[in-house]
This record gives C-alpha cells, structure tokens and sequence, in this order.
C-alpha cells in the first residue's frame, strides 16, 4: 500500500506519503508495544505512538497523526476502560486541533475531508448508545466514502494546490490513507 499511496501522492505533489506513513506506523507500533510492556494506560501509550510517528514519518502527515494520536490519547485517559462516547469526544478534539493547526478546511482535498465526516458519525452513533465496535463500523463506512469522493475535489491548501487540474480524478493521499488506518482498526475491533 506505501507504493499506491506514493504514486497518488506524485500526481499533485512529491510523492512521498507513502514512506512517510510506512515510516510513521511502523515507529508507532514499535512505541505503542514499549508502552504496553511498560503496562501504560491507553492514554499514554496513544500519546508515545503519536510522538513517536510525528519524529519519523516527518513532514505534514506525521504532525498531523501526532495531533490525532495525543488528542485521542488525551480523551481517553488511563484510567478508563475507552467507550464509544469517549471515542468520539477524542475524535473531535483531534478534528478541531488538526483544523487549527494545518489550516484545512472541509473541501480542501486533505485528511479533513475524511476526518470531519468520520467524527461527525461517531458523535451521532456514540449519542444513539452504540457499541464502540458498532459506532465504528458504521463511521468507517462514512470515512471510505468520503476519501473516495475526495477524487472529485480540487486541492486549496498544501503542495498540491498548484498542481490542482492534475489531482482532479484522483483521491487525496491523506484521506485514503486515514480511511486505511480507521478501516485496519475496524478489523481490530472485531477481533477484542
């Protein structure tokens, strides 16, 4: 998948998301399994695999997972068992922080197109008393639409917006790849 990523990201931009990402999971995963040894609650292991996927996946992509990771983190806490309400608060503090921080607005061609929708359906389906597993099955369907219609938008912020008639057809690199991530934590659910 770091391939794909990197050549949607070459279209209209430099084409390395999909290292960066590669880079960014991989230290994530490695700090998330120390925390866990460390036997960390789910906050402060959320928050060492956020640090740790901003300092290696590098660039604007690894900021902005940082953000997303500490703010669920901070949501979440440690001494919580994480429900779908908790979740969802978490999800909308990292919206309003990645909104603040890398200026994007929904209808940029960003991760925010994915992002705002994908909180929104959490909130609703948290509001409505389902599961965690439920809540984010049905967000996760929201978030695959969205970064496909992403195709359809033209870039107005970052790299690619110069290069915005090339883009036109094709997803935005960021969106599919959070809808990647929610949908690989879809699985996980399924499985606890």
């Amino acid at each position: 998948m770091s391939e794909e990523l990197g050549r949607l990201d070459a279209i209209a931009g430099d084409g390395d998301h999909g290292i960066g990402m590669q880079r960014g999971i991989t230290a994530a995963v490695a700090a998330a399994k120390e925390a866990r040894v460390a036997r960390t609650g789910v906050g402060t292991l959320l928050k060492a695999a956020g640090d740790a996927w901003s300092d290696r996946a590098g660039g604007t992509s690894g900021a902005l997972w940082g953000i997303i990771l500490h703010n669920l983190g901070d949501a979440l806490g440690d001494k919580i068992t994480p429900d779908a309400s908790a979740v969802a608060v978490g999800i909308a503090s990292a919206l309003r922080d990645v909104i603040n921080r890398g200026k994007a607005q929904l209808g940029d061609k960003t991760l925010v197109d994915v992002l705002h929708p994908f909180s929104a359906a959490l909130t609703t389906t948290a509001s409505q008393g389902l599961s965690i597993v439920d809540s984010w099955a049905i967000a996760t369907d929201i978030a695959n639409e969205a970064a496909q219609a992403t195709k359809n938008l033209r870039p107005r912020i970052g790299r690619a917006r110069p290069h915005a008639e090339q883009s036109l057809g094709t997803p935005d690199p960021g969106a599919i790849s959070l809808a990647l991530i929610i949908r690989a934590i879809e699985k996980t659910l399924n499985h606890l």
